[in-house]
């Protein structure tokens, strides 16, 4: 086997898929197509047709997935496809293959984004060890994480469903939110808040508080947060940032991320011009006499829409090259 093995990678949402070839843990450039889910009946077929057009005959393969994976195997809401390992060996040809959660593979990506598309949120002074545990929190219809941490024997990124935690109250106000969301959910959860559809529920639950009620859908929110500092959506986004602070501050105390905390997704990337403005290093930050510990930890944005293809390229060359990565 060459040093360098050629990968198939591909990141699997519920509405696209992307294929790329990965030499090593790096994404080749203009390798990257992007399958529309609807026009294919299952991911074998998507990835079939990916490498005969590509002409090419990968040594392994790794796929990322917007979903649980257990066993080897994943699931997806909204997706009515079989998604394991076997059906990969089977349209890839390959003997080596992986499957992972997509925010796994975000976790396997860190140390190979480009500085560029990396962007300081909050200040931390515990960088100095490389090696040192990180946690991936990804926002977008969801919320969940992934810690990180590298150890002799390879980066090991566990699994988790920290969305469906409880959401933490700190406040009266916060108490009427929770008991907002329950009477529509049953059960208050992060995700219930801290995510697309959360935006859009503390939103309604503003105008119900106000005795206006009103919905509106989570983009429009952001549109008129960008024009209007002081409406009702600006109050979401501020109820949403403090949550979200205190949220990602109880994770960072449970994993100790010294080497950082990345935000991912498409409600993180919105929320970026925001976040300090509303008062989310504040929030995360705000521990009692623990306040002045959080300073070891930063906070990053990732800006990189190929964050998971890369993520997946380095999982599988580890896995090539004698590394056992655990996921």
């Amino acid at each position: 086997m060459s040093q360098t093995s050629l990968s198939l990678v591909a990141d699997i949402g519920g509405t696209n898929t992307r294929v790329a070839l990965a030499d090593g843990h790096k994404v080749r450039d203009g390798s990257i197509r992007r399958f529309s889910n609807a026009d294919y009946p299952g991911l074998e077929s998507v990835l079939r047709q990916y490498i005969d057009e590509a002409e090419v005959d990968p040594d392994a393969a790794c796929v990322a997935v917007a979903g649980p994976v257990r066993d080897g195997r994943a699931t997806m809401t909204n997706l009515d496809w079989t998604m394991d390992k076997d059906t990969i060996a089977r349209a890839t040809k390959s003997e080596t293959v992986a499957i992972l959660n997509d925010l796994q593979a975000q976790g396997h990506a860190l140390g190979y984004i480009r500085e560029e598309n990396l962007h300081r949120i909050v200040e931390g002074s515990g960088q100095d060890n490389p090696n040192a545990a990180k946690l991936v929190i990804g926002i977008g219809t969801g919320f969940n994480v992934a810690p990180v941490y590298d150890v002799e024997e390879g980066r090991v990124v566990p699994p988790a469903e920290a969305g469906h935690a409880n959401l933490p109250i700190r406040t009266e106000a916060e108490l009427r939110l929770c008991n907002f969301v329950s009477s529509a959910h049953g059960f208050p959860a992060v995700e219930d808040v801290v995510s697309g559809r959360g935006l859009e529920r503390v939103y309604s639950w503003l105008g119900h508080e106000a005795g206006d009620p009103k919905e509106a859908r989570a983009k429009d929110i952001m549109d008129e947060c960008a024009q209007d500092k002081n409406g009702r959506a600006a109050d979401a986004a501020r109820v949403f940032t403090k949550i979200f602070g205190t949220v990602a501050g109880n994770l960072s105390l449970i994993h100790l991320p010294f080497g950082g905390v990345y935000l991912v997704g498409g409600v993180a990337r919105a929320f970026g011009p925001f976040l300090n403005e509303y008062g989310f290093a504040d929030a995360f930050r705000d521990k009692g006499r623990f306040a002045g510990f959080m300073h070891n930890f930063s906070v990053s944005l990732i800006e990189d829409d190929y964050a998971a293809l890369t993520g997946s390229a380095s999982h599988i060359h580890a896995l090539l090259h004698g590394k056992q990565e655990i996921s």
